[in-house]
Order: structure tokens, then C-alpha cells, then sequence
């Protein structure tokens, strides 16, 4: 049989989706394209927002009008959350966020007797980590290694939690296994992945800390790049920076999710931290790893945000000095709390706090590409663009240089100056 994938959502929709596909070619199955023609179609969902909800509901409708006699399969967040819905939209197979392994048999049984299938479990109740295969196409240099799954923060504009369950932490053990097959495979850098990998272990016995994980994996794979995913603050200390700086292929970039520059805001939103607190993060980082890249997201116009919060926020941005930044209008998300607060803004007002902020953004980002000419860095190469090879350094600045395909070597390259998405380089022998 041969089925195609289609992925909305995050990194760990990647991964799961990328596991699915290992699963279905280890039973002696096809992974073909999603505009090829397939005996079943799989559509991994995101549900972050109302939005995410509506691409969701596009893709599925489009596959459906294209492909009337192909089984289609649903599965991720937004069928764990709106079972009811996909059914009014002709789907085949209904699934959830978890036991993809049960949701390929439903796929594969559907195609075979065409009828339909359906099991969504009840996400808060999940105690167990799911183990999939990790890694991906086979021509890839980087690979996700999902580590941790769930969240217990509950923000009041999130339904992750409800959609994911509480946290369960790949064990340690079996997260090394997996770096050394990566490693064996030939992959050159590995993402560590997760829904909130900063609560990585609190389920486990002893509950040891993300830093025990981190120093596991770097340890066990000293040739691959590794380089973390979406960090809270609350993480970030003396004693775990201590401990990460002493690990040399760690990459120095760092994604710590902000939201709000605005402590009445980040109170509204139910973060665990304040602005103090998170620039104490951002101070502890940068001290450890000078030059490292800082990210961040940020959510505009949430319920209630007056001007002056705004600005509150846009003065905090600016003192953090991030690298890059996303940054996303609030979306209102039936099912939580935000979704009923007073102050709901008008979509004038998301998309003129949305460019007042990415302005911002965009010129920090700019001041530290320019910080980076003439610096030299080792870039592991992916793809070709026309003339140029293209990869990424350690810091994940996006890196052009003319001249051969160098796809999956690490190579020294010269920093020289912006260009296009990143920066213009050369190799460091030539000059």
C-alpha cells in the first residue's frame, strides 16, 4: 500500500509524522508525496489556535475533493479535541496524539476493508511515554529526537495540555540509544524536541533535571551537533549553564519562550515567571555563551493588553536584544480561559501591534547579523539554492556560499555579510 503524509504544527508533528512514516516502510509499505496518488492519505493536525483549526479543515476538505476514493486519516490535536467535527467532513480514520502505531493499523485496515474507524483516548489520563522511531529521510543532516511529551502549565490562551495530556519523559536511557542510531546513520546534528522539554523528568524516578539529559546525549554522540528546542525560563540557572557550556557540541542557540514583555500581561496569560526573572535567563545565557543566539516568540494584542502594556513589551524586546523572533497576533482558542476575558482587540488592532513589533524584531535581528561579519563558524550543509550551498552554523544563522555541493559536510565558513535570509559566506581555506 502507499500512503502520504501532510503535517501542520510544530517540530513534534514533524517527528511523529516522520516515525509514521519509518513505521509504515518497516511493515513493507510505501510513503509516497501527498499529490501523488495513494491508497490512503494522513493529515497530522496542529490545534494551537482557532486558526490552526481552519487550515486544518482546509487541507482535510482539499484531500477529500481530490482523492473521493482514497481512505482518509486524521490524527493529532485537533481530532483529540473535535472528533465530532471530522466526521461531518467525510474522514475515514480518526486518531488522536498518541498510539500512532493503533492509528497506522486503522489506516491500513480501512484501505483494505473500507470501512470506517475511529479511537480517540482521553488525553489527561495518559501516564506513559510513547516510544517512536526517531530521525527521518535517510538524505537528511538533521534529526528530531523527541524526548518528552504533555504540559501542565495550562496559560490561559493554550489547550495543549488538554490536547496532549500531563508530562511524560522519554527515559534517559532510551533517548541516548536513539542519538547513538542517529549518529550511526549518518545524521551530522540532532534537535532535541519535545511539547516542553524544560519539565523533561519531573515524571521520572528521582527527577532528575533537562541538564542530566542534555550532558547524556552530547556525551554519548560527541561527533553530532545537538541543539535544543523551546526552553522556559525557569530552566535557565547558574548550575545549568555551568553545566551546558562545558559540552562542546551544544549548539549556543536558545529558544525561550517570552509571550509577553508585560508582567500584567504574562499574569493574565498564567506564565510561570515574570519579566525579572526573564531577563535574569537571558543575562545568564549570554554571560555563559557569548554570542549565542537568543529567540524568542511573542503574542500581540491579548485579551485585555492596553497600549501601554504594548509598549511595556516593545521596551522589554529591545532591552533582551534577541537574535529572532516569531511574532503571532493573539487568536482566540475556544476551550480556554483567554477566549472568554473582556478586551478581546479588534483584528485592526492585532495587525498594527503585529507590525509595530515585527519592526522591532526585524532590526535587532539585523544588528545581530551585522555583529556577526567577519566572524568564523562551522556550518553543516543541506541543500543547494542555484549557485550557493546553504546550511546552518551553530548559532542557526542561515549561511549561502558559492561554489560545489557540500551536502552534510561541516565545513569552516567567513561570516562576510547579509544576504538574502542569512548570510553571505566563504569556505575558511579560500579565503
Amino acid at each position: 500500500m502507499k500512503f502520504g503524509f501532510y503535517t501542520l504544527g510544530c517540530k513534534v508533528n514533524q517527528y511523529e509524522t516522520q516515525a509514521m512514516e519509518q513505521l509504515l516502510r518497516q511493515q513493507g509499505h510505501e510513503v509516497g508525496s501527498f499529490t501523488q496518488a495513494c491508497d490512503g492519505y494522513i493529515i497530522n493536525t496542529c490545534s494551537v489556535t482557532a486558526v490552526a483549526d481552519r487550515k486544518n479543515r482546509t487541507v482535510i476538505r482539499r484531500c477529500r475533493r481530490e482523492n473521493p476514493n482514497a481512505i482518509l486519516g486524521v490524527c493529532g490535536c485537533y481530532p483529540q479535541h473535535a472528533a465530532g467535527e471530522l466526521e461531518a467532513l467525510q474522514v475515514d480514520v480518526i486518531g488522536g496524539s498518541a498510539d500512532r502505531e493503533a492509528f497506522l493499523q486503522m489506516m491500513i485496515e480501512a484501505v483494505q476493508t473500507r470501512q470506517q474507524q475511529s479511537h480517540v483516548d482521553k488525553a489527561l489520563s495518559r501516564r506513559s511515554f510513547e516510544i517512536l522511531p526517531a530521525g527521518g529521510l535517510e538524505e537528511r543532516t538533521r534529526a528530531m529526537l523527541k524526548v518528552q511529551d504533555g504540559c501542565c502549565n495550562f496559560c490561559t490562551y493554550c489547550i495543549i495540555p488538554y490536547t496532549r495530556g500531563p508530562v511524560r519523559s522519554a527515559p534517559l536511557e532510551m533517548a541516548v540509544s536513539q542519538a547513538k542510531e542517529l549518529a550511526q546513520k549518518g545524521y551530522r546534528e540532532i534537535v532535541v524536541t519535545g511539547i516542553e522539554i524544560a519539565s523533561w523528568g519531573v515524571d521520572l524516578p528521582g527527577r532528575p533535571g533537562l541538564h542530566t539529559l542534555i550532558q547524556g546525549i552530547c556525551h554519548a554522540v560527541p561527533e553530532l551537533r545537538v541543539r535544543l528546542g523551546s526552553l522556559e525560563p525557569r530552566i535557565i540557572t547558574p548550575e545549568f549553564c555551568r553545566i551546558l557550556r562545558g559540552l562542546p557540541n551544544l549548539c549556543p542557540q536558545f529558544h525561550l519562550s517570552m509571550q509577553s514583555g508585560c508582567d500584567t500581561v504574562l499574569g493574565r496569560m498564567k506564565r510561570k515567571y515574570d519579566t525579572a526573572r526573564y531577563l535574569e535567563s537571558v543575562a545568564l545565557l549570554k554571560e555563559a555563551f557569548p554570542g549565542c543566539a537568543i529567540t524568542t516568540d511573542m503574542i500581540v494584542a491579548f485579551p485585555g493588553e492596553t497600549q501601554e502594556e504594548f509598549a511595556q513589551s516593545l521596551a522589554f524586546i529591545r532591552k533582551c536584544g534577541f537574535a529572532d523572533m516569531h511574532i503571532f497576533p493573539y487568536s482566540r482558542r475556544p476551550g480556554t480561559p483567554a477566549d472568554k476575558m473582556p478586551g478581546q482587540h479588534s483584528n485592526a488592532v492585532k495587525e498594527a501591534r503585529s507590525r509595530s513589533a515585527i519592526a522591532v524584531a526585524e532590526q535587532m535581528r539585523e544588528e545581530y547579523i551585522r555583529s556577526l561579519a567577519g566572524t568564523v563558524h562551522p556550518v553543516l550543509f543541506e541543500e543547494m539554492d542555484g549557485p550557493y550551498c546553504t546550511g546552518h552554523a551553530p548559532n542557526y544563522m542561515k549561511v549561502y556560499v558559492a561554489g560545489e555541493d557540500l551536502h552534510n559536510q561541516i565545513r569552516q565558513v567567513t561570516l562576510l555579510e547579509p544576504w538574502k535570509d542569512g548570510m553571505l559566506g566563504v569556505l575558511a581555506n579560500e579565503g
